[in-house]
């Protein structure tokens, strides 16, 4: 006979055996949100932790802010660093410069492979200039 791993009578799903004697739950307090769009609801959190004043709306996804509360001040942010930027800080425009010079007499030499079409304009320009 197999061995078993749930036990007889019992399938997978079923309702816990554990109950709630001697669990002693955290202390809670409820704070009410409200949204710009007038829709009030309330969240629980721990007496110990510490509340947000600001919190997304559940019903239509807007910014709430904790009801009795002044909103809080902004934090000035950073602007976002492109890569333009992290680029302009490894090497300046004249190395930028040589190096695109560089690449593309590589390219028009067909000395890079699948570039044989970029060589071709490249001898029209000269052609011309």
């Amino acid at each position: 006979m197999s061995e078993r791993s749930t036990l007889r009578g019992s399938r997978l799903g079923a309702t816990s055996y554990e109950d709630e004697r001697g669990v002693e739950f955290a202390e809670r307090q409820t704070v009410a949100y409200s949204c710009a769009a007038g829709h009030r609801f309330e969240m629980t959190f721990s007496t110990e932790a510490e509340v947000p004043p600001l919190w997304d709306c559940p019903r239509c996804g807007s910014e709430s802010l904790r009801v009795a509360t002044d909103r809080p001040e902004e934090a000035p942010s950073k602007p976002a660093r492109t890569h333009w930027d992290m680029l302009l800080e490894r090497r300046s425009i004249e190395d930028l410069e040589a190096l695109l010079d560089e690449r593309l007499e590589l390219l028009r030499s067909g000395l890079i492979p699948g570039a044989a079409h970029l060589a071709d304009r490249g001898a029209r320009r000269k052609k011309t200039a």
